[in-house]
C-alpha cells in the first residue's frame, strides 16, 4: 500500500517535471526561432533551418505529451524506461538547435534567450502554485 502511495506521488512529480521541461522547451523555441528570423530573415536557407527545426521541436513535444499521457493512465517499468528515453531525445535535439542557432545568431543572444525563458516560465508556476494554493499566504513581489 505505502509502495503504490509513493509510487503514484512519485508519478505526479514527474508528470510536473515533464510540464515545466515542455514549457521551458517551448518558450525557449519560440524566443530562439524569432531572433534568428530578427537578426537573418533576408536569406532563405535561414528560414528552411529555422522551419525544419520548429518541426522537429512540435514533433518532439507532441511525442513528449503522448507519453505525459501514457504516463497517467498507465503504470509500469517499462513507461518509466520510455519516459526517460523520452527526456535524452528532448535533451539532444534542444542541443542540437542550441548549437545551431549559436553558429547563426551568436551565444550572447542565445543565452540571453534561455535565461529569460527560464524565469517566464518559472514565475508562471510560481503564479499557478499561488493561486492554487491560495490559503498559504506568502507574498513575494517579482518584477521583470
Amino acid at each position: 500500500m505505502l509502495l503504490t502511495n509513493l509510487f503514484i506521488i512519485s508519478k505526479l512529480l514527474l508528470l510536473q517535471l515533464l510540464v515545466v521541461v515542455v514549457k521551458v522547451v517551448a518558450v525557449v523555441v519560440v524566443e530562439v526561432v524569432v531572433e534568428v528570423v530578427v537578426v537573418v530573415v533576408e536569406e532563405e536557407v535561414l528560414v528552411v533551418v529555422i522551419v525544419v527545426m520548429v518541426v522537429v521541436v512540435v514533433v518532439v513535444v507532441v511525442v513528449f505529451v503522448v507519453v505525459v499521457f501514457v504516463v497517467v493512465v498507465v503504470v509500469s517499468v517499462e513507461v518509466v524506461v520510455v519516459v526517460v528515453v523520452v527526456v535524452v531525445v528532448v535533451v539532444v535535439v534542444v542541443v542540437v538547435v542550441v548549437v545551431v542557432v549559436v553558429e547563426l545568431v551568436g551565444v550572447v543572444e542565445v543565452v540571453v534567450v534561455v535565461v529569460v525563458a527560464v524565469v517566464v516560465v518559472v514565475l508562471v508556476e510560481v503564479v499557478v502554485i499561488k493561486s492554487n494554493s491560495s490559503s498559504s499566504s506568502s507574498s513575494s513581489n517579482s518584477s521583470s
